[in-house]
């Protein structure tokens, strides 16, 4: 009989688990930050779409963090799980999560902006620094773990109220906003000092590059939480041993 695990204890193997990924989606990011600063064509290419970015506003953000954090997940789903055999609760998941990820898109670049207009557009060691404090000790604890996790209980729960009522509650951010966080700051922090490292303009479509991969290992967390690992394992990157958290 397999031990129970804290919440702790599942943080660290969430993170563990899709160490692997993480790695190679870090790896990617970094390739392409050193090629921006070393390579002209490779600059010329990602200042086009830097201007893309820039010329398409907030309708860019929009369509990239859908395609991100809805539709690459799905179909990551239906082309290795489903056997490309799409089914209608694939178009539920995409009812639910295109209007999540474009609005959770649309913060995110607003928070890029914000921190570019407090700290400068500038890459420097100090300003890098603030920018990922920022990031990931004030927007990441305070909102975007608890939305994140929130909002695929409530769908994991049928659009239940019941995830709602627990939310303000100590022991709902200590056994799942915690570990959360361990998982998310194992792979974010690397990535965001990359994504900081870059001009404004391109800061947002390099997120959306890692976007999926956050997707895909939120959605093992609260499927963890939630005890339903097994019914819902194809949506993670990797899948562990099946328990649920004590009570």
């Amino acid at each position: 009989m397999q031990k129970s695990r804290t919440p702790l204890t599942l943080g660290w193997d969430a993170a563990r688990a899709n160490a692997v990924p993480a790695l190679i989606i870090q790896a990617v990011m970094l390739a392409l930050l050193v090629a921006y600063y070393t390579s002209h064509t490779a600059a010329e290419a990602l200042s086009q779409l830097a201007e893309f970015k820039r010329s398409h506003g907030i309708l860019f953000v929009i369509v990239a963090s859908v395609t991100a954090g809805a539709l690459i997940p799905e179909l990551f789903l239906i082309v290795f799980f489903q056997r490309c055999r799409p089914t209608l609760r694939n178009v539920r998941n995409l009812l639910f999560t295109i209007p999540v990820w474009g609005f959770d898109g649309t913060l995110v670049d607003l928070l890029y902006r914000t921190e570019a207009a407090w700290f400068g557009d500038v890459v420097t060691l100090p300003v890098v620094a603030a920018k990922i404090c920022v990031d990931q000790f004030g927007y990441n604890p305070f909102f975007a773990a608890p939305f994140g996790v929130l909002t695929y209980e409530w769908k994991n729960n049928g659009v239940s109220v019941r995830p709602l009522r627990q939310l303000f509650t100590l022991d709902h951010y200590r056994g799942k906003i915690i570990p959360t966080l361990l998982a998310t700051w194992a792979v974010w922090i690397p990535l965001m000092a990359i994504i900081y490292s870059l001009p404004l303009a391109l800061q947002f479509p390099l997120f959306g590059l890692a976007l999926s991969f956050w997707v895909l290992l939120l959605t093992y967390m609260t499927n963890r939480f939630g005890g339903k690992i097994e019914a819902d394992a194809p949506l993670a990157l990797a899948v562990a041993d099946v328990e649920e958290l004590p009570p």
